[in-house]
């Protein structure tokens, strides 16, 4: 039995994580929260599963560093800061980062970059977004996630045609751009659609999120998955082998 600490644990996602673990034969090996002794829960654990936020990101690294634990991160809103002292960590414990563990998304976020690879900058890429009123972060990691996906396909950086947030005289749509829209309220654990669109002709791939269950048992297979890898950095789609 693997001995999965979390950090974030009193959360919703941190709590449907400790479910999962159960429901999978593992242990869990304890879990911290905010202003908690993480190296504490990592001396007793075998790997540590972070859904906690981005301003406790180093010292969780820090902490998996020293006691040489490999780290599953599913924390949303990570800036470039954050993505160097993964890399950084990468380089002596196994990380996985993703904006989302859903087993589902992964596979969509494939078939974005499938789509957009064989699809023309003639088909525009829009991605919408719905998550529960107390989200505080917009566009989702998710979102996001599959962005990336579709930038990729084309051969671009996200960050160069991304649109977000249209509002007044905002002028034509440009070509190659990849737009998002926020949608937030009620209690929606997350949907996602990526539309691309033509003249004359639609296509649009989806995931609906119907609880956090799915997430916290995509979490607790990368980490089963992530037991076994050398030190570096790695996603989500390696765990299912695409």
């Amino acid at each position: 039995m693997a001995r999965i600490g979390i950090i974030g644990s009193q959360g919703r996602m941190g709590q449907a994580i400790a479910a999962a673990i159960a429901d999978a034969g593992e242990d869990l090996a304890g879990g911290v929260d905010k202003d908690g002794d993480v190296s504490a829960v990592a001396a007793n654990a075998d790997i540590l599963i972070d859904f906690s936020s981005p301003s406790a990101l180093e010292g969780n690294l820090d902490a998996a560093i020293a006691a040489r634990l490999p780290i599953v991160i599913g924390t949303t809103g990570l800036e470039e800061r954050h993505h160097w002292l993964i890399d950084s960590a990468a380089g002596h414990i196994p990380v996985l980062q993703t904006g989302n563990t859903s087993l589902g998304v992964t596979l969509l976020a494939h078939l974005v970059r499938e789509a957009a690879t064989r699809l023309g900058e003639d088909w525009d890429i829009e991605i919408v977004e719905t998550h529960h009123r107390m989200k505080v972060d917009a566009p989702s990691g998710t979102a996001l996630l599959l962005g990336e996906a579709a930038a990729d396909g084309r051969g671009v950086g996200l960050a160069n045609s991304a649109v977000r947030g249209r509002d007044g005289i905002t002028g034509k749509r440009e070509a190659g751009t990849i737009g998002f829209a926020a949608l937030r309220g009620g209690s929606v654990a997350g949907d996602h659609t990526v539309h691309f669109l033509a003249d004359s002709e639609r296509l649009s791939l989806s995931h609906l999120a119907e609880n956090r269950g799915i997430f916290a048992r995509g979490a607790v297979k990368a980490a089963q998955w992530l037991l076994a890898q050398g030190p570096g950095r790695y996603t989500m789609p390696q765990v299912l082998g695409l």
